[in-house]
């Protein structure tokens, strides 16, 4: 995906609220507003991933689950029946036995 930068400016007025629209196009989206000298505001669009998914986009992960999507795409789903399947002992896990 090839990102094209235009510079543009345009005036916008900040309303009585404290408000300003970006546009449409913007509109639910998230961003980042960066302030870096008093009167500058730089505003960016982003995209913000849970912590509990942050996982899916390390390295060694995302290149694991790109090469399962490229295997999937090779390999046509077939049909099995579930009772030929071979059985599989289910895991337990010991505990000690509490003392007294």
């Amino acid at each position: 995906m090839e990102n094209s930068v235009a510079e543009q400016q345009i005036i916008k007025s900040i309303g009585t609220s404290g408000q300003i629209s970006l546009g449409k196009e913007y509109a639910g989206r998230k961003v980042l507003v960066e302030s870096p000298e008093q009167g500058v505001w730089v505003i960016r669009t982003v995209t913000i991933v849970p912590d509990n998914e942050r996982w899916l986009h390390e390295p060694t992960t995302k290149e694991s689950v790109t090469k399962a999507l490229v295997w999937a795409k090779k390999n046509a789903p077939k049909a099995s029946n579930p009772d030929q399947l071979p059985s599989v002992k289910p895991h337990v896990v010991k505990r000690k036995a509490r003392s007294t």
